[in-house]
């Protein structure tokens, strides 16, 4: 992928909209991409009692319209005028709406959800988590807490050779063509297929030069801590304001199977973090 074209970015009742659309306003800006703001909630359940069940729509409508205004507000307010950018709303639950729209999207920009405390999103607990392993697009986690000045500049890889991993770095070549530094980070190299140069990763820097992309390689044998927290520990050490890696994990109809490394980030995430499936 040369550039991104388009660029959808969730909205939702959580007070992190403005942060997030901040973020989207700027990189549709920076790769000259259509921006598409889609505000969303996921459905609430409704009784089945007839006498209760009008009332519960009522107040789930008027508290659905209440937050779509606000959000239209922040959109205004937030997105330069003339900008190639607009607005949507749906009354579809936010899973169903942010697939069908996401499959149509170059990158999609989502929020981490907090799990530590109560969210005022308006969304299911899962719903970033079923994102990112169903829509087959790139999404870009925006954590829950921190300003983010830059995005992309200095870009830490994590590779093990894996196909959501090889998903990520195709998906995040947007980013890497333009970042100023690129760290590739392979932990266990013992356990990393060889493409028959015997280095590992020597590949990846390889294809990376072929679009541009000059690459720093670096090995990391130290034991102990998780893969995940070794990794949030590195983008600390190289001030990474961008982790690209593929997210690992399977969704069934009432059970969300996360992979160890993608569950510490998805909870202990400090910087932006590029994930695909």
């Amino acid at each position: 992928m040369d550039n991104y074209k388009t660029i959808l970015v969730g909205l939702d009742r959580g007070h992190r909209n403005p942060e997030r659309l901040e973020i989207a306003t700027r990189l549709a800006g920076g790769f000259g991409a259509r921006l598409v703001a889609l505000f969303a909630l996921s459905a609430e359940p409704i009784s089945t009692y007839s006498d209760v069940r009008e009332l519960m729509e009522q107040a789930a409508k008027r508290w659905h319209d209440e937050a779509s205004a606000e959000a239209e507000q922040i959109f205004a307010r937030v997105v330069p005028k003339g900008m190639d950018a607009r607005f949507r709303r749906t009354r579809e639950d936010a899973l169903a709406a942010m697939r069908t729209a996401g499959r149509l999207a170059d990158l999609i920009i989502l929020g981490q959800q907090d799990h530590k405390r109560d969210d005022d999103s308006g969304l299911q607990a899962s719903f970033t988590d079923e994102m990112v392993l169903s829509v087959g697009r790139p999404v870009l986690c925006i954590p829950c807490a921190g300003e983010f000045a830059t995005i992309g500049e200095r870009v830490l890889v994590a590779w093990d050779g894996s196909r959501e991993a090889a998903r990520a770095v195709t998906d995040a070549l947007p980013f890497l063509t333009r970042a100023r530094n690129v760290d590739i980070a392979i932990f266990n190299p013992e356990k990393l297929p060889l493409a028959g140069d015997g280095e590992p990763g020597a590949s990846l820097v390889e294809y990376l030069a072929c679009h541009g992309v000059k690459a720093n390689l670096s090995i990391q044998r130290k034991a102990g801590e998780s893969i995940g927290e070794r990794l949030l520990s590195l983008a600390f050490d190289t001030s990474a304001d961008l982790v690209v890696m593929g997210a690992y994990g399977h969704s069934r109809t009432r059970e969300l199977i996360l992979g160890g490394v993608t569950r510490t980030i998805r909870e202990s995430m400090t910087v932006p973090v590029l994930m695909a499936h």
